[in-house]
């Protein structure tokens, strides 16, 4: 009878270890974990890759604690699945958390093997996502797992701004956890099974006695609608992987890679007469900005972000002649497209992130002013609104401003003004820019005529009428240069593939300092 030579009997035993480890917790917690609405986190992996591509780093992992009886217990993978491997053709690294090993708990070396996939991404320079679903520190390994913490909070900040970073909240996330997703570039969540929180359900209730659910608390719909911790609810596992995968295909590979392209077909010679009568006739009517991007963007294509959160201002990727840009806009729908403080957050944060990985910005001002109030005024609106002042103004991508209707005051200048640091402004003949509306205005500048007129009513309305034909245009600020350019709507989408394609090699030199103070 033969026997099997050495090398035979070690592949035999190497397959078999692999093949433990792959069952990771189970057919029971599998078959819990889908029961609950939620793929396992190799189910994750293997449906986000592209087919045969996925690398696994690190698989034999185990963790070398002995407290509490872990000495006797074996996670697969200390919990955590990590690698590398190809996006619809492009390399991208992973840390996929496994709920079914011991909760997805985080240890000393659940993190370390996160922390070698993010240095590999950084060496790499290639984009890192995390799919997220854990309940959060192995408490029983005490102090090396909140290092573990640290080591990839640390890891978050250094990676910020070299490549885009990507959290998939898929699970429990809770305490010291939170803190990683907050600090990469963007969030998804899915509804109804994902939530996050520092302090969950029971702390609140017990140390202040309020009383609140898990998903009320920190589920994917409160994080899009009341924090904007959260930037893309999704319906399910499968609807968020499919979701991350459009927005890598908008983003490099680094700040050092060109922007991905993709083919087109429409033409930017293309013009939008549906954009002649978009503005209502009347000032103080609202209109969808929404449809003005969709107009100008390549196939009517507009990837919205934080879409539910500050519904005022609208940040978005698009693409013209088959080039990302990143869009801001007023939205007149909401609240009349006001600046308050959190569309000056959203905003100011978007502008960053294109402006690190060179995406230009393209920004439609319709905003009537700042929101008044003390709400907003003790909320700081002075320095959040002072955000979006530094973000323009730091940014050297191409960055070109479109003004469709109004366009007052210091809001003037927050939505990219031509001396806040705009390329190029181009105006509608539906432009309004001035200081504030013509009957504020009047009633500020001819408080004393119109006081003494035998009819006030009607010397304050001939007035308004006198202002509004001197201002509410954009004749005014285009004959002193502050806009480059008067232009029909319709030509808009063309104006811009010229100005951007003008713009593409633009370069800038920055003063030699370590970094800025922006008003946090």
């Amino acid at each position: 009878m033969e026997t099997k030579g050495l090398t035979a009997k070690r592949i035999e035993e190497f397959e078999a270890k692999k093949g433990s480890l792959l069952e990771m917790g189970g057919a029971a917690l599998i078959q819990k974990q889908h029961d609950s609405g939620k793929l396992t986190a190799r189910e994750r992996v293997q449906a986000f890759f592209d087919e045969g591509t996925f690398q696994e780093v690190q698989l034999f992992v185990k963790h070398r604690s002995t407290l509490f009886g872990l000495d006797k217990k074996e996670i697969k993978g200390d919990g955590v699945i990590t690698g590398f491997g190809k996006v619809n053709g492009r390399d991208v690294f992973v840390a996929s958390q496994d709920f079914t090993s011991a909760g997805g708990s985080l240890g000393e070396m659940h993190a370390k093997k996160i922390w070698k996939v993010m240095d590999m991404a950084l060496d790499a320079r290639k984009p890192f996502v995390s799919f997220n679903d854990s309940g959060g520190a192995r408490i029983q390994e005490g102090i090396p797992a909140l290092d573990g913490y640290g080591g990839i909070f640390y890891r978050n900040t250094m990676a910020s701004g070299y490549i885009p970073q990507i959290t998939a909240i898929m699970g429990p996330t809770a305490g010291g956890a939170v803190y990683s997703p907050a600090l990469t570039d963007w969030v998804f969540m899915v509804k109804n099974t994902s939530y996050m929180y520092i302090t969950g359900p029971e702390v609140i209730k017990a140390v202040i006695g309020e009383e609140v659910s898990h998903e009320e608390l920190g589920g994917a719909i409160a994080h899009a609608t009341k924090s904007g911790v959260c930037h893309f609810a999704t319906e399910n596992d499968t609807d968020c992987l499919e979701k991350i995968k459009t927005l890598l295909s908008f983003l490099p590979d680094s700040c050092h890679s060109p922007l991905p392209t993709m083919k087109t077909n429409d033409s930017v010679l293309r013009q939008c007469p549906e954009l002649d009568t978009i503005i209502p006739d009347k000032s103080s009517r609202g209109y969808d900005m929404r449809k003005v991007v969709e107009a100008i963007a390549d196939d009517g294509c507009v990837w919205e972000c934080h879409e539910l959160w500050a519904r005022n201002i609208i940040v978005a990727f698009i693409r013209i002649n088959g080039s990302p840009v990143g869009v801001i806009a007023n939205n007149p729908k909401f609240g009349a497209g006001v600046l308050d403080v959190n569309a000056s957050d959203k905003a100011s944060r978007f502008i960053r992130f294109c402006d690190a990985f060179n995406i230009p910005i393209v920004t439609f001002a319709d905003v009537p002013g700042y929101m008044p109030g003390t709400q907003q005024e003790w909320s700081g609106i002075i320095s959040h609104g002072a955000k979006l002042l530094h973000a323009y103004s730091e940014a050297t991508v191409p960055k070109i401003t479109v003004v469709t209707r109004k366009d007052y005051g210091g809001a003037y200048i927050g939505m990219c003004s031509k001396y806040l640091g705009a390329d190029y402004v181009m105006a509608w003949p539906s432009a309004e820019i001035a200081v504030m509306g013509a009957e504020g205005a009047c009633n500020i500048i001819y408080r004393k005529e119109i006081a003494s007129a035998a009819n006030p009513e009607a010397q304050r309305a001939e007035l308004i009428a006198a202002y509004e034909a001197q201002f509410n245009n954009p004749y005014f600020a285009a004959n002193m240069g502050i806009i480059e350019e008067i232009l029909a709507p319709r030509e808009t989408r063309m104006r811009l593939a010229v100005l951007l394609d003008v713009y593409k090699n633009k370069t800038v030199k920055k003063l030699k300092k370590k970094h800025n103070n922006i008003p946090l």
